[in-house]
C-alpha cells in the first residue's frame, strides 16, 4: 500500500516538474507547440509506424534534455547565486545539450516529412494558376490589413496582439509553397520564416504567443485568399446568373 502511495506521489512530483518547466521556460513552450504541429502533420500524412517512432524519439529527447537543462540551471542558481565562470560553463553546456537534440529533431523531421510533402504537392497541384508578381502584392496587402485590424482589437500590452513581421514572413513562405511542387523549397522557405520568428523572439520585441498568432494569421489569410482566387478563376460567374 505504501509503495503504491509513494509511486503516486512520485508521479505527481514529476507532473509538477513538467508543469513548472512548461509554465516558466519559454523554450519548453516552443518545444510543446512544435511537437503538437509535428504529430498533427504525422496523422495528416499517414506516416508509417517506424516514422512515428522516430518522431516520438526525437520529441522525447528534446523535452527530456530541456527538463534536465532546467534542473541544472536551478541547481546552479541555488549553489552559486552570484556570477561565476564555472556556473556559466555548467549552464552553457546544459543548453548545448538541448541545442544538439533540437538539431537532431529537425534533421529527423526533414528526412521523414520531405518525401510525403513532395508527393502531396505533386499530387494535389495546388497552383495550376501561377501567382503573378502583381498578385503577390495583393496577398500582402490583405495580410497587412488583417493584422492591423486584429491589432486594433487588442491593447498594446495584450499578449494576443499579432506580430506584423511574423505574419508577413509566414505569408511569403506560404506563397512560395503554393508556387512549387517540390518539398525542399517548401521546407527552406518555412525554415527562413521560423528563423525570423526566433530572431524577433530573442530580441524580446514581442511575446511568443504574439509571434505565433501572427504566423498563424498570415498563413491562414494567404491560404484563404488563394482559395478565393482559384475559385474566381475556375468558376464561370456569368453562367450562374
Amino acid at each position: 500500500m505504501k509503495q503504491g502511495i509513494r509511486f503516486l506521489r512520485s508521479m505527481r512530483y514529476a507532473y509538477e516538474g513538467i508543469k513548472y518547466a512548461l509554465t516558466t521556460q519559454p523554450n519548453m513552450k516552443i518545444h510543446f507547440f512544435v511537437s503538437f504541429l509535428v504529430l498533427a502533420a504525422a496523422v495528416l500524412f499517414g506516416l508509417s509506424r517506424n516514422d512515428i517512432l522516430f518522431l516520438l524519439l526525437a520529441i522525447t529527447l528534446v523535452i527530456v534534455t530541456e527538463l534536465i537543462n532546467t534542473a541544472i540551471e536551478k541547481t546552479v542558481d541555488l549553489a552559486m547565486p552570484d556570477r561565476h565562470p564555472l556556473a556559466k560553463i555548467a549552464k552553457d553546456t546544459a543548453a548545448a545539450a538541448v541545442l544538439v537534440t533540437a538539431a537532431f529533431a529537425v534533421a529527423v523531421g526533414l528526412i521523414i516529412f520531405y518525401r510525403p510533402v513532395e508527393l502531396w504537392l505533386q499530387a494535389s497541384r495546388l497552383t495550376p494558376d501561377p501567382i503573378t508578381a502583381a498578385s503577390v502584392w495583393i496577398y500582402l496587402i490583405f495580410v497587412l490589413l488583417t493584422v492591423i485590424v486584429a491589432e486594433t482589437r487588442f491593447s498594446k500590452r495584450s499578449k494576443l496582439a499579432p506580430s506584423l513581421l511574423s505574419a508577413v514572413a509566414f505569408s511569403l513562405s506560404t506563397l512560395i509553397s503554393l508556387m512549387v511542387d517540390r518539398g525542399l523549397p517548401v521546407f527552406l522557405s518555412y525554415a527562413l520564416a521560423v528563423l525570423t520568428l526566433l530572431v524577433l523572439y530573442h530580441r524580446r520585441s514581442r511575446r511568443l504567443i504574439s509571434l505565433l498568432f501572427g504566423a498563424i494569421l498570415g498563413t491562414a489569410i494567404t491560404l484563404l485568399i488563394f482559395s478565393l482566387h482559384r475559385l474566381s478563376i475556375h468558376v464561370d460567374w456569368f453562367s450562374l446568373w
